[in-house]
């Protein structure tokens, strides 16, 4: 990743993740008391659903000109628009009835308590989990990329790069230095990078669904280390791609459709914005898959994002059960 997803150093100008950020706490907070009184006072925890869902579609709102405009990410871009009208629906239905969407609240509260001390802390730069999470993955994926020949040096962002240093996570031993062509090469690894995002998405699920703990314990064990490696792989493609410059191709529409005039970065847009995000979308896919045949009960949040989208009622649980138990026939 080149850009930071998530936090900026305080003396950049103000901007979308100025805005997001204290948002991000007491969106967390609705939703994890919308989830404590749903087993109590079902009206409040519906006036505060509401509120939170509300709140949550001005956050992706907030963010959607980071997403597009400075990240120039395509899946980012697109999920950060979809999600405005997806949130305000979520209020709209949950305030009409809906009380299975008191199960997505409490997910979505569970995963900002998981992500927002990586990502949303104060004092960022000193912020003792990021450091770890980010020079843990950036020293790993250092260590795979020694494996297959590639051999950058890894140094601090802020020691090599010109100019204004992007956000705090370059201020970690997390930038791989390769030569380039025209000017070196920096690719550096920040929390968007660690697969923590991915991670918490399936944790937060998995651990708001009503089920024995034992499973949900072997859900998060089919899961979150396959993320973890994945997410490895795909840092060593990028940094192997742009690196070594292995993808220069269709230069000019590149450069283009991501409003750059540096062709080294092309490298970069191909690997990154259009292969790994998408093969990442298709990846957590994949695990999902994997996480309901350890926990059929996640179900249930499936067939609510899915309602949510297509406006259509589903019985995965059923149909999975039908496929699964086939009834004897007689000869």
């Amino acid at each position: 990743m080149v850009v930071d997803a998530t936090v900026v150093l305080s003396t950049l100008v103000s901007g979308p993740l100025d805005v997001a950020r204290p948002l991000s706490w007491l969106i967390v907070v609705l939703f994890l008391g919308t989830a404590v009184f749903a087993s109590r006072e079902k009206a409040w925890a519906r006036r505060l659903g509401v509120l939170a869902w509300g709140l949550f579609g001005l956050f992706w709102l907030v963010l959607v000109p980071h997403f597009v405009l400075e990240q120039k990410s395509i899946v980012e871009g697109i999920g950060s628009i979809a999600a405005v009208p997806l949130s305000f629906y979520v209020g709209y239905l949950l305030w009409n009835g809906r009380d299975s969407l008191f199960v997505l609240s409490k997910a979505v509260g569970i995963m900002g308590v998981l992500y927002l001390p990586f990502a949303y802390l104060p004092l960022v730069e000193s912020n003792p989990l990021r450091r770890w999470i980010i020079e843990t993955v950036a020293a790993q994926t250092g260590f795979l990329l020694s494996l297959i020949g590639v051999d950058p040096q890894l140094v601090t962002g802020a020691s090599v790069i010109q100019g204004d240093v992007p956000s705090a996570d370059y201020y970690y031993q997390s930038t791989f230095l390769f030569p380039g062509n025209s000017k070196p090469i920096t690719y550096t690894i920040i929390v968007a990078c660690t697969g923590m995002g991915s991670i918490v998405i399936l944790a937060g699920a998995i651990l708001a669904v009503e089920a024995p703990m034992a499973r949900k314990v072997r859900a998060l064990a089919v899961s979150v280390p396959v993320i973890y490696v994945l997410n490895l792989v795909r840092n060593v493609f990028i940094a192997t791609m742009f690196g070594q410059q292995r993808m220069q191709w269709f230069v000019d529409p590149i450069t283009t459709l991501f409003g750059t005039t540096d062709e080294q970065m092309v490298s970069y847009y191909i690997a990154d914005r259009l292969l790994a995000q998408f093969g990442s979308v298709v990846a957590l896919l994949v695990i999902t898959w994997l996480v309901v045949r350890e926990l059929p009960e996640i179900l249930s949040l499936i067939e609510d994002i899915a309602y949510l989208v297509t406006g259509t009622e589903y019985d995965f649980e059923t149909a999975l059960t039908e496929r699964v138990v086939q009834p004897e026939t007689s000869e």
